[in-house]
């Protein structure tokens, strides 16, 4: 039975592209069918994450307008992609993008919605379509309070099962008291921790290359263990 996940962030620079990136890729690892949908509306980015630009010719507002068919918009690869519309029309309703989600359910293990940072009109109708969420934070204060508005709106929107993961941490200013520690971020939000997910520079590299940085980078192995807890697995929290 298919899970719709998906993933937030109180405000931008978080991570939470390269995360959808990441832990979709991740999953497929385990082999699993994922579907990655793109859903930051007029903002979309996560096509140059997955190298898949040159092939997007339709969006997922153009299926749900039936503007094309499931075999136009969808982009097939090791990980399925769906690009996002590049403005909002009205027949977007989170009705309507619930419908179309679920109507896509049968072909796939996991559809990962990379919702707009914030907790606007966007963010809104890609809640709409999930059955859980995890918002990616990273290890700043004003970070940490936006995920935590991210949290209570999320809650708002009967989206019960969240989880926090913590992006591009780095031991040494977390115990200088540059950035929180992990307990802070988890007391601040009051949300389970699902994973934490180092800085790591092959991140960056694989933004610009649409290359998933290699198995065994310090990324790679943090987005494996988020991907087994995603999926059931009880593995530590953070890589040895």
């Amino acid at each position: 039975m298919v899970e719709i996940i998906l993933i937030a962030s109180g405000k931008g620079g978080s991570g939470k592209s390269t995360f959808v990136n990441g832990i979709s890729n991740a999953l497929a690892d385990l082999g699993k069918k994922v579907l990655a949908a793109d859903c930051d509306i007029g903002l979309r980015s996560l096509d140059l994450m997955f190298g898949v630009t040159e092939n997007v010719v339709f969006d997922w507002g153009d299926l749900l307008l039936e503007r094309c068919s499931r075999e136009q918009a969808v982009i097939k690869g090791k990980v399925d992609f769906l690009a996002a519309p590049r403005s909002f029309d009205d027949g977007f309703t989170p009705e309507s993008v619930s419908e179309l989600f679920r109507s896509l359910a049968d072909d796939y293990d996991y559809i990962i919605l990379d919702a707009p940072a914030g907790i606007d009109r966007g963010m809104r109708l890609a809640a709409s379509a999930a059955d859980r969420a995890i918002v990616v934070s990273t290890a700043d204060s004003i970070c940490v309070r936006s995920c935590a508005r991210a949290f209570d709106e999320l809650r708002r929107l009967n989206i019960e099962d969240t989880r926090l993961v913590i992006n591009m941490f780095e031991v040494k200013p977390a115990c200088k008291h540059k950035l929180l520690n992990i307990d802070q971020c988890i007391d601040e939000t009051g949300v389970q921790l699902i994973g934490v997910i180092p800085r790591d520079i092959n991140i960056g590299f694989s933004s610009v290359t649409g290359k998933a940085p290699d198995a065994d980078a310090p990324s790679s192995l943090a987005f494996n263990r988020i991907a087994m807890r995603i999926t059931g697995k009880r593995v530590p929290l953070i890589c040895e």
